[in-house]
């Protein structure tokens, strides 16, 4: 009885994953030296969800931004959380809400794919985790010329 408690409890410990549908997510890709870049996507969650953090293998600190008019000036800032209503789609794109990528360990160059992974949490507070491959592309987000 002891074991199958503990066996229980122990999958509880263990990340549930996200059930959050993700479209055209893309990266800007960068130059050398640069430090700093946007990640874009649409989210659609079949549930209130908060998208709440974010991580990266290409980056040392991952944020969720956003782009607000404030005084007649654009300004980013990281936000704590980005509700994701359920069943309504929420676009991050350039000029708004979007991942900011920073202090990149490498170049990022069109064509390549980066995993970003999305931390979200429930409205019953636990973590969710969902990862998505982002294709690196131009500017407007535009796929590579091949």
């Amino acid at each position: 009885m002891r074991l199958i408690l503990l066996l229980l409890l122990s999958l509880l410990a263990l990340p549930v994953r996200a059930q959050v549908e993700v479209g055209g997510a893309w990266v800007r890709p960068t130059v050398e030296g640069q430090l700093g870049t946007g990640a874009f996507m649409t989210l659609r969650s079949r549930e209130p969800l908060r998208l709440v953090g974010a991580s990266s293998a290409v980056a040392g600190v991952v944020e969720i931004h956003e782009m607000a008019l404030q005084n007649n000036v654009m300004r980013m800032r990281a936000i704590e959380a980005l509700p994701l209503p359920a069943g309504q789609p929420v676009e991050l794109k350039p000029g708004g809400y979007h991942v900011m990528l920073m202090d990149l360990k490498r170049t990022l160059r069109a064509g390549e794919q980066v995993a970003i992974e999305l931390q979200f949490e429930t409205a019953d507070k636990r973590r969710v985790v969902q990862v998505v491959q982002a294709e690196v592309r131009g500017a407007r987000g535009a796929a590579p010329q091949k």
